[in-house]
């Protein structure tokens, strides 16, 4: 039997809000993501306000696997009152759940990326999740140092010529 599924809830950290996916994000999210450079190691380009609408839906609406949860927030930082970025967590009945996180151009290098995957890994431990992974390329040493801020550790595995990183929690 598998575990319920898992729904992402509001989260606060010091300076972001973390705010459950809506449909009406995507507007305001095409703008914060339209930089191409974003693009430079997971591929693809940025998405029209339409395009993404359409991906948020499809997010929005889960996985069609019972045994898979996607959780999805996008990152408001309080005091611009203006999203940044997102994160995300694809939940597996085992425990396990890969995340990732994208910060707009103009909000980088402030330590909001870190600071967000940090709060998303002390929420999903408080659950189900025993393991954390992520996938990092080996050329992104800012996406490295996201992974080691959230108490990740870079593994031998490889996965689409990307690094696994791992955190292991304990057993309780």
């Amino acid at each position: 039997m598998s575990e319920p599924r898992v729904s992402a809830e509001p989260l606060r950290t010091d300076r972001l809000d973390l705010l459950p996916l809506r449909v009406e994000h995507a507007e305001e999210m095409a703008a914060v993501l339209a930089d191409p450079a974003l693009h430079r190691f997971i591929g693809g380009e940025p998405l029209s306000p339409d395009a993404l609408r359409a991906r948020y839906e499809r997010l929005v609406a889960g996985s069609g696997d019972p045994a898979v949860s996607w959780c999805n927030w996008v990152l408001r930082l309080r005091a611009g009152s203006c999203l940044v970025g997102t994160v995300q967590a694809t939940i597996t009945a085992d425990g396990t759940a890969e995340i990732s996180w994208v910060i707009g151009t103009p909000w980088q290098r402030r330590g909001l990326a870190s600071e967000a995957a940090r709060g998303l890994v002390a929420w999903l431990e408080q659950g189900p999740v025993h393991t954390v992974v992520a996938h990092v390329h080996p050329a992104h040493q800012a996406s490295a140092t996201v992974a080691a801020a959230a108490g990740l550790t870079p593994t031998e595995e490889w996965q689409d010529g990307e690094v696994r990183w791992r955190r292991q929690r304990l057993p309780r």
